[in-house]
């Protein structure tokens, strides 16, 4: 069996997100494993703020908007990370934008994480029903251990 060494925890940074912190600070504390928070900022809300800035602003106002949000991320995983009382665990955070699951795969085989944990329950209820949830997604194309934590598991 593989040293888990690196653990990826993938937030989305609603409520659920810092369940799923806590949960890998105590894994990674009892594996003597690093922490990796990663956010996707989904493409499709990006081409949502594209359409919606293009016909009212100029050009700039687009990429200033990706930007501040991508800033407002990142300060969120600082947050997360100091709430989690993880600060000495989380090694990187990581906020990237495309396609959630694809982008989760990528940062695995990039950061050469050896498990990752996430929630099964994030911002909408609705687009699990359209679409199917990254947490499902995830469990099919993983290509290391998933530990999905279900709403109230940790606490």
């Amino acid at each position: 069996m593989r040293k888990i060494e690196r653990i990826m925890v993938a937030v989305d940074l609603s409520d659920y997100s810092l369940p799923s912190v806590q949960y890998a600070m105590q894994l990674a504390q009892a594996l003597g494993a690093e922490i990796i928070l990663v956010n996707v900022y989904n493409q499709r809300d990006i081409s949502a703020i594209r359409t919606a800035t293009d016909a009212y602003y100029d050009p700039g106002f687009f990429d200033k908007v990706v930007e501040e949000n991508k800033t407002f991320r990142r300060n969120q995983l600082d947050n997360l990370a100091e709430h989690a009382g993880a600060q000495d665990l989380v090694k990187r955070k990581l906020v990237r934008i495309g396609v959630p699951h694809q982008e989760l795969i990528a940062a695995i085989e990039e950061e050469k994480a050896d498990m990752l944990v996430m929630g099964t329950k994030g911002r909408s209820n609705l687009a699990d029903t359209i679409v199917g949830s990254v947490a499902r997604k995830m469990v099919h194309s993983s290509p290391v251990p998933l530990v999905t934590l279900p709403p109230g598991s940790v606490g």
